[in-house]
């Protein structure tokens, strides 16, 4: 585990509100010499705690309606054939433009972040793409309808 102390998580805090920040705004803010900012992001990038600057897209452009969807794949018969059907299925859901986030979960689970700009589109797209999927066993829908934390989570998701 890296530590790291209070300038880095200070400068960290900066960079998440607003990536576009400079060395000097960000040392301003700080009160800090431009020289030990400019230093310590260069150390953070070298460590790979900032892996990448990025966008979080806004409102406009995010779904409206939300939800996790837990998939199960059906065991096989021959038990070796569960890799491909799970692998087919993460596959599948990771190129649907609705599809925000694919993910395993156990063995024989799959867990996606499905959106869509109003819930009846939202269930009808559960309803005709992931519920027709073959070799699932079980799905289960859980609504978000609202975050308590990571909100912009979604924003970063979004396709364009």
């Amino acid at each position: 585990m890296i530590q790291l102390d209070d300038l880095d998580r200070a400068i960290l805090r900066l960079l998440k509100e607003d990536a576009r920040l400079t060395i000097s705004e960000i040392a301003e803010r700080l009160k800090r010499p431009e020289s030990t900012v400019h230093f310590r992001i260069k150390k953070l990038l070298e460590k790979g705690i900032i892996d990448r600057y990025t966008i979080i897209l806004g409102e406009s452009l995010q779904p409206k309606a939300v939800a996790l969807v837990y998939l199960e794949a059906e065991t096989p018969i021959i038990e070796d054939f569960l890799e491909k059907y799970i692998s087919y299925i993460t596959r599948t859901l990771s190129i649907l433009p609705n599809v925000l986030m694919v993910a395993r979960s156990g063995k024989n689970g799959v867990i996606a972040l499905v959106g869509e700009e109003n819930e009846s589109k939202l269930n009808k797209f559960i309803d005709e793409t992931i519920k027709t999927l073959p070799t699932i066993r079980k799905i289960e829908v859980i609504p978000i309808n609202e975050f308590a934390k990571g909100r912009d989570l979604i924003g970063f998701l979004v396709r364009v």
